[in-house]
């Protein structure tokens, strides 16, 4: 399985899920969840932040969905990641850019790969 993001489905994905209504209601419904656990902080830096600060990693695109052109969002909770802008940007960087995380592995194992050696960097500037 690829992480590489197919020319195709990258203007699909940005031009309409990150923009749709069921992606702001989505993204709402997991910050209203993961407040009621405990204080929000980056998966990146570790850093404590507020929704307005952090945006979602997907681990997964297959709670994502296009039926007649309009946009469904069905993510599981655990397929969601927060992350400041600047952390989510690193994070995507070493996955397109490290071929083995982007061509053989997982969306969700290159993550957890990608993060274990960004964390240690990330918190030490912190």
């Amino acid at each position: 399985m690829s992480n590489r993001r197919r020319p195709s489905a990258v203007p699909l994905y940005h031009a309409m899920y990150l923009h749709s209504r069921a992606w702001y209601a989505r993204r709402a419904r997991w910050f209203d969840h993961a407040t009621t656990l405990g204080p929000l902080t980056c998966a990146g830096c570790g850093r404590t932040a507020s929704r307005t600060e952090l945006e979602l990693h997907h681990l997964d695109y297959r709670g994502m969905s296009s039926t007649g052109g309009i946009m469904r969002a069905f993510e599981r909770d655990e397929d969601l990641l927060p992350l400041h802008p600047y952390c989510h940007d690193l994070l995507h960087r070493l996955i397109d850019r490290d071929q083995l995380l982007s061509r053989n592995r997982t969306r969700r194992d290159a993550t957890h790969i990608a993060l274990s050696r960004l964390r240690p960097k990330l918190q030490e500037s912190a």
